[in-house]
């Protein structure tokens, strides 16, 4: 709605303006400083320039109030296009901007040597949150899993199953490896092996083929675990399949002045680019490091032409960013077309106490044990409700609350009502929208105008890669309705189609804001 009335604005001025929303609510609906802007160009005083533009614009439908405060211009909306833009509203099943953009979003990307664990939960839940609200507004977004399947990790697994195999199914003695993955996963994927392919599998030349075997069984479940919360992906690109690409990479690197060999091994030149220090990419017996691989991955994604890359990484990749956007310009791309996002960890708790390692994964929380526990909306919701550059940590019993401290419940129990209302109704959906609003109170206006605000805050929300925005406009709405709602008669009154309409609205918003959360509202509780 911000975008439609400051268009509206500008058109009428023939300039490009700064609209705000007051924080004052007696300051109208909107706002601008634009009379101070034009002050030096028109040679007054930016009160005497907003008393004639204000004088100007109050002729206009959209307002029914246009007032000078100060050198500021405050815009109070119309009764007839609330009531339009609310018609508009609850008889679309999406919210849908305009955009053109083409951005590439990679999230999650997890090694597929273990089960997803609740830090890799969080940066799903918000890659998956972006991406809802980034395709809501209109832009091309494509999703993107990058499968590290290449190099030690995914030798490790394959040593770590045979190890599993050997000890636990064929019951041999057997030294142990000095390093390899731990937990009871490890021990299902050898019985699996061995249902499969019987004990001859579990031999040292049979290593590689449990490699490669053990990762596609990893990310099948890893893909079913993102699926029990809603998330699927466009895209899943291998490491492995890419380091064809490696010699075309590092010659192009080369080219540019970007690598340099010493002590045997080939060194990126990070530093040019603001690192602490150069890199190695190519060790002193040939093989290439992790870093390779992210630079291969790049370099393919650059070709694809987006018009943006949005990177999800963990909190612990802090130290790859200079290193890969250095990579990217000495690859001949703009490194500035590349945003980088970073997670922070979670810590859970159960009545107050450490939340309990999972006795499968070894020594860490898994995602789908607290999905079985408290339902895949509760974590959407909370993993959604903090910004992602800090800590988080909640208590998982607060979410069997029905109260307002479970903010999902709240939320979804303001939908239950309204919808209830409609029961309760003698009237028919069509008889409700059919009215029109008008001469409508303080409180019911600010409910409607409130309810309306769902684009501006997905825009807010985008633009800041700020996800709490729409959670807490979520909270902020149903808190909203509540206390209208305990104080506001409506069934069976001189003004119940137009209060129902309102509602109405209300619930409408609430129910496309959960949806771009992943989450489907309620209609009954």
């Amino acid at each position: 709605m911000k975008n439609i009335v400051k268009s509206i604005i500008e058109k009428e001025l023939n300039r490009s303006i700064v609209l705000e929303r007051p924080k004052d609510k007696r300051f109208g609906h909107f706002a601008t400083p634009v009379a101070f802007s034009m002050a030096k160009e028109l040679r007054k005083s930016p009160m005497v320039i907003a008393e004639e533009l204000s004088q100007e614009l109050s002729n206009l439908p959209q307002f029914s109030k246009v007032e000078a405060v100060k050198g500021y211009i405050n815009f109070y909306l119309s009764d007839d296009f609330l009531n339009s833009e609310a018609d508009k509203f609850v008889n679309s099943d999406e919210v849908v901007s305009e955009k053109r953009e083409k951005i590439l979003l990679e999230f999650v990307s997890a090694n597929p040597t273990g089960p997803l664990h609740i830090g890799h939960a969080r940066g799903a839940v918000y890659g998956d949150t972006l991406l809802r609200v980034g395709r809501a507004l209109g832009y091309q977004i494509d999703s993107e899993y990058y499968i590290n399947d290449a190099g030690r990790q995914i030798e490790l697994l394959g040593l770590s199953i045979y190890y599993a195999g050997v000890t636990n199914i064929l019951n041999r003695e057997m030294e142990e490896p000095e390093e390899y993955y731990r937990g009871d996963y490890i021990v299902d994927l050898a019985r699996e092996a061995y249902r499969e392919f019987g004990e001859d599998i579990f031999t040292k030349e049979d290593i590689s083929k449990l490699s490669d075997w053990g990762k596609d069984k990893m990310m099948e479940e890893i893909k079913s675990n993102l699926s029990s919360i809603g998330i699927e992906f466009d895209n899943f690109v291998s490491e492995k399949s890419l380091y064809s690409n490696w010699e075309t990479a590092l010659e192009r690197i080369r080219e540019r002045g970007g690598a340099y060999e010493k002590d045997g091994k080939i060194w990126l030149k990070s530093t040019q680019f603001g690192d602490e220090k150069d890199r190695v990419v190519v060790r002193d017996n040939g093989m290439p490091t992790y870093l390779a691989g992210d630079i291969i991955y790049h370099m393919d994604k650059f070709e694809r032409g987006y018009d943006r890359y949005i990177n999800i990484w963990g909190a612990d990749h802090h130290g790859y960013i200079k290193r890969v956007q250095s990579a990217i310009e000495f690859l001949g791309f703009d490194s500035k077309k590349l945003e980088i996002l970073l997670t922070q960890m979670v810590a859970l708790l159960k009545d107050g106490e450490p939340y309990k390692m999972s006795k499968r994964a070894g020594n860490f929380i898994l995602m789908r044990d607290v999905v079985d526990e408290v339902g895949s909306d509760a974590l959407r919701f909370i993993f959604a409700s903090k910004r992602p550059d800090i800590s988080l940590e909640f208590d998982i019993s607060d979410l069997s609350k029905q109260d307002s401290s479970n903010p999902i419940y709240y939320i979804n129990y303001a939908h239950a009502r309204i919808h209830s209302l409609f029961r309760k109704s003698q009237y028919s959906k069509d008889e409700i929208l059919a009215v029109q609003f008008s001469n409508l109170g303080e409180r019911e206006k600010d409910l409607l105008f409130n309810s309306l605000r769902l684009l501006d805050i997905l825009e807010e929300t985008f633009n800041s890669r700020e996800t709490q925005k729409l959670t807490d406009y979520l909270y902020s709405l149903a808190s909203d309705f509540h206390s209208f709602y305990n104080t506001t008669p409506i069934i069976e009154t001189p003004n119940e189609k137009l209060l129902l309409k309102l509602s109405w609205v209300v619930a409408s918003s609430i129910r496309k804001g959960l949806k771009l959360l992943g989450i489907e509202a309620k209609e009954r509780m």
